[in-house]
């Protein structure tokens, strides 16, 4: 099973990054429910969290379930959802997963998740011609 929270040097480079960045993160979520009441678990972290997310400036900007893949490998276990999440800043992500409102809404996505990748991504500058 893979870790559902991030390990300490994880942890300690997102705040290094936080030092010398403070421009806009979206963070891509990629889950995987546990197969009894996972989703219903991570849907009650997704209402908590939510608003956590507004206080920060943030905001939800897309979620959808994975039912297809059509690019990459298609054996194992694919992703039930993902979830993109935009932050002002990595220090506001930091802040809110730091509150111990939001450690208790995290025990829900600990229940609900097999497993899960965090992606923290910034915006980058297509070179002419370039698409997305």
């Amino acid at each position: 099973m893979s870790a559902i929270t991030p390990n300490v040097e994880q942890f300690k480079a997102l705040a290094q990054a936080a030092s010398t960045d403070n421009g806009t993160v979206v963070m891509v979520n990629l889950l995987k429910y546990r197969r009894s009441g996972g989703s219903g678990e991570y849907r009650q972290y997704g209402d908590a969290v939510t608003a956590m997310v507004e206080r920060t400036g943030g905001r939800l900007i897309y979620v959808g379930r994975c039912d297809q893949v059509l690019i990459g490998d298609e054996g194992g276990d694919g992703w039930d959802a993902i979830a993109l999440v935009e932050y002002p800043s990595r220090q506001a992500f930091i802040d809110m997963v730091s509150q111990p409102d939001y450690q208790k809404a995290h025990t829900h996505r600990e229940a609900g998740l097999e497993r899960t990748v965090l992606l923290a991504t910034t915006p980058a500058a297509l070179g002419a011609g370039e698409r997305a």
